[in-house]
C-alpha cells in the first residue's frame, strides 16, 4: 500500500512539471504557479509604493517627508514616514513609471472617497491612449461603491477595501500607471505596485481594460465592448447590475462576435447566470434567497437588497475569468449581453436595467481609442 502512494504521486508531478516548465522558461520568471515557484531566474524584483516612488533598489523607506510625519515625530527616518499619498480635486497622480523590459505582477491599493471618481489609466510603451481606463471599484469588481469580498485568482478585496490585482501585464519600453481624482474632495491612496524587470517574449500581448456604463440601458441589447482589432484574447467580464423590475431579470445570452462575424456570433450563451457560471437564478432553494459565492474563476460575489428606502432597487456584482478559457480572436471582437427577464405567461422581457462593466483583454498593439469616458454624473451610482 505504501508503495502504491508513492507511486502515484511521481505520476501526478510527472504530468505537472514538464507543462509548467516550459511555460516559465519562456517567460522567465514571470508567470510563477506552485507547479514552477522551485525554478531559478534571473529575474528583478521591484516595487513601488509611496515609500520608494521609483521603486529603486535600496532606497525604500527613505522619506523624511509625508503622510505619516507626524505620527513619526518620535522615530523618524525609516518608520512609517510616507504610508501613502493625497490626491487633490481635479488633479491626476503618477501611480507608477517604470522603464521595461519586465511585467506588474501585483497591485495593491485602497483609495478612500467615491470609487467611481477615481479613474485607472494604464499606459504602454510610448502609447498616448491608455489601454486600461477605469473607475477604480469597477476595476476591482466594486461597482457599486460598496465593499463585498471576492475571492479569485485574478482579483481580490479583502476587508475593509483592500483591493488587490493579480493580472499579468507585460511591457517592453515603459509603464506608466495614473490616478486621477474627479471628485470635489481630496482623497487619499495607499498602494503598491510589484512588478518584475525581466526578457519579454515577442508573443506576449499587452494587457487592456474598459468600462462602459448605461443608466437606463436602452434597446435591451447592452454592449460589453466592440471596436477591439488585432489579434488578442479575452479573459475576463465584471458586471454591475441594477434592476429596474421585479422578478429574475437574468435571462440574457452572451454573444461574442469574432473575426468577421455579422449577424450571428460564433458563441453564444444560454443565460446571463450560466455565463457566470451559476444556475437557475444564483437561488438557494432552501431559503428562497440569492445565494452570493466567490471562486476562482467566476461569482456573485455582491447582492445589494432593497432597503425599503432610499436604496430601493436591488443590485449585483458579477464576474466572470476566462483564465483556463481565453476567447482567442485574430483580427476583431465585439461582445454583447441581452437585458432580459421574464413577464407574465411565460414570456421573455426585454428589460431597461442600469448597467455597467468592465472586460479585461490582451492583444498585440496597437489598440483602437476607447470610447470617452462618461461624464462623473453619468458615472455616479443612482
Amino acid at each position: 500500500m505504501y508503495m502504491k502512494k508513492i507511486f502515484v504521486c511521481f505520476i501526478s508531478l510527472s504530468f505537472v512539471l514538464p507543462a509548467v516548465s516550459q511555460r516559465a522558461g519562456s517567460f522567465n520568471g514571470v508567470e510563477v504557479n506552485m507547479g514552477n515557484l522551485f525554478r531559478l531566474s534571473d529575474a528583478k524584483t521591484r516595487s513601488i509604493s509611496p515609500e520608494n516612488f521609483n521603486g529603486e533598489k535600496g532606497r525604500g523607506g527613505m522619506a523624511t517627508t509625508g503622510t505619516g510625519l507626524n505620527a513619526s515625530r518620535d522615530l523618524g527616518q525609516g518608520w512609517k514616514v510616507s504610508p501613502s499619498v493625497q490626491i487633490e480635486p481635479k488633479k491626476t497622480f503618477t501611480i507608477a513609471e517604470i522603464t521595461g523590459p519586465g511585467a506588474i505582477q501585483h497591485i495593491w491599493l485602497t483609495p478612500t472617497g467615491n470609487w467611481r471618481f477615481s479613474i485607472l489609466r494604464f499606459y504602454w510603451d510610448d502609447e498616448k491612449e491608455p489601454s486600461v481606463e477605469v473607475p477604480v471599484g469597477d476595476f476591482f469588481g466594486m461597482g457599486w461603491g460598496e465593499y463585498a469580498h471576492l475571492n479569485s485568482l485574478a482579483v481580490t478585496v479583502n476587508p475593509g477595501s483592500a483591493f488587490n490585482s493579480y493580472w499579468v501585464m507585460p511591457f517592453r519600453k515603459k509603464c506608466r500607471i495614473t490616478m486621477e481624482n474627479i471628485a470635489e474632495e481630496r482623497m487619499t491612496v495607499y498602494y503598491q505596485v510589484d512588478y518584475t524587470l525581466t526578457a519579454v517574449p515577442d508573443d506576449a500581448a499587452y494587457f487592456h481594460a474598459q468600462f462602459r456604463r448605461s443608466n437606463p440601458n436602452v434597446g435591451s441589447l447592452y454592449t460589453l465592448v466592440d471596436n477591439i482589432k488585432g489579434k488578442g484574447h479575452y479573459v475576463g467580464t465584471f458586471m454591475a447590475w441594477g434592476v429596474n423590475n421585479t422578478g429574475w431579470w437574468g435571462e440574457g445570452e452572451i454573444k461574442f462576435f469574432m473575426d468577421g462575424d455579422d449577424k450571428f456570433p460564433t458563441i453564444n450563451g444560454t443565460g446571463t447566470e450560466d455565463y457566470f457560471c451559476g444556475s437557475y437564478n444564483f437561488e438557494n432553494r432552501k431559503t428562497r434567497q440569492y445565494e452570493p459565492f466567490s471562486t476562482a474563476y467566476a461569482g456573485l460575489h455582491q447582492v445589494i437588497k432593497s432597503d425599503g428606502l432610499y436604496a430601493s432597487q436591488q443590485r449585483f456584482g458579477l464576474y466572470r475569468w476566462h483564465i483556463n478559457d481565453p476567447i482567442r480572436f485574430d483580427n476583431d471582437l465585439k461582445v454583447t449581453i441581452q437585458d432580459l427577464g421574464w413577464r407574465s405567461g411565460g414570456r421573455y422581457q426585454q428589460q431597461h436595467s442600469n448597467i455597467s462593466s468592465v472586460v479585461y483583454w490582451y492583444q498585440a498593439e496597437p489598440h483602437t481609442p476607447f470610447p470617452k469616458l462618461p461624464a462623473r454624473n453619468d458615472l455616479e451610482n443612482l
